[in-house]
């Protein structure tokens, strides 16, 4: 995901760079916007590190010169991100258009494209618009947001409960072992004495999935019920959930590095259990689930509200 997230970025951005348009450039931009949340390299050092603790009771372990260039890495690719302007790159591929240009017509409305931003005209409740600038479907609120963010929440909450209780993997040394589950890591690192490692893990793999499955479920029960208390804490909410998901995949790439280097037959094993793929699947479903609730639905509760509008706190 990072190298293709990279490429994708280097096709775009270098002849832009000389005053030239690259080829499939607006489907380029929206597969970077795409692979963001999926490039978790940060995560990922995360979990080398409490995959290097680990491996320190089993074997002499030495930090190679990878890491510190995949550090490097990390940093470049978040100045990256911090000083890239989405907008200004879609302005590249075509300029933003304005209401003003676009004078509405009986039976049709304005809508903003998802991806890009772009405002076009559409058919009042059609469905098969396209953005005249990137091409992807355009639509005033996501399709079936509240059913299909429902679905997957309540997908999310079945994988939790076998994600913790099912072992995520099993330490065989010297033909002994015995299967670890999420807490019982947690507690070999408080023994160890690494109790800020151990908060952290504690955190992303257990409070961090949990909380997530309670703020999804609260949100859709506000917009079921026609809530309009507190908008601007909900929305910030989401966002908070959006953003951590992903953070819940320190385990995943500890047990799949632990996994790769630990093969060493009858002296010392590590094998991946099935709460390792329970608990992959709640992180990766929740992560869907709050990219398809639509946050602008609370807003139309509002909107829909007789009488004027309401003064929102600060």
């Amino acid at each position: 995901m990072p190298a293709l997230k990279i490429a994708t970025a280097l096709w775009v951005l270098l002849p832009l760079a000389f005053g030239r348009l690259p080829w499939l450039a607006a489907h380029s931009i929206r597969l970077f916007d795409r692979l963001r949340p999926w490039s978790m390299m940060e995560v990922y050092l995360l979990g080398v590190m409490v995959a290097y603790v680990k491996l320190i009771d089993l074997a002499q372990i030495g930090l190679g010169p990878s890491l510190w260039a995949f550090i490097g890495l990390i940093v470049a690719m978040t100045a990256a991100d911090a000083s890239l302007d989405d907008q200004e790159l879609w302005d590249k591929v075509a300029p933003q258009a304005t209401t003003a240009l676009l004078p509405p017509r009986p039976g049709t409305t304005l809508a903003a494209c998802h991806d890009c931003g772009q405002v076009a005209l559409i058919a009042v409740g059609g469905h098969h618009a396209h953005c005249p600038r990137c091409g992807s479907s355009l639509h005033k609120r996501k399709p079936a947001s509240i059913a299909r963010t429902a679905a997957l929440v309540l997908t999310a909450a079945i994988l939790y409960v076998p994600a913790n209780v099912f072992p995520v993997m099993t330490v065989i040394y010297f033909g002994r072992g015995a299967p670890d589950t999420i807490i019982s890591g947690v507690i070999e690192l408080l023994h160890g004495g690494l109790w800020p490692l151990a908060l952290l893990v504690f955190v992303a793999s257990i409070m961090v999935p949990m909380l997530k499955l309670i703020g999804l479920t609260y949100l859709l029960s506000t917009v079921k019920r026609g809530s309009t208390a507190r908008l601007r804490d909900r929305t910030l909410l989401y966002r908070i959930i959006e953003q951590v998901g992903r953070w819940s995949m320190i385990d995943v790439f500890m047990i799949g590095i632990l996994t790769a280097l630990v093969n060493l037959g009858a002296i010392a094993t590590i094998v991946p259990g099935v709460g390792a793929v329970c608990f992959a699947a709640v992180v990766i479903v929740t992560m869907i689930a709050s990219m398809s609730f639509d946050p602008r639905l609370m807003w139309d509760v509002r909107d829909d509200k007789p009488g004027p509008p309401r003064p929102l706190r600060a």
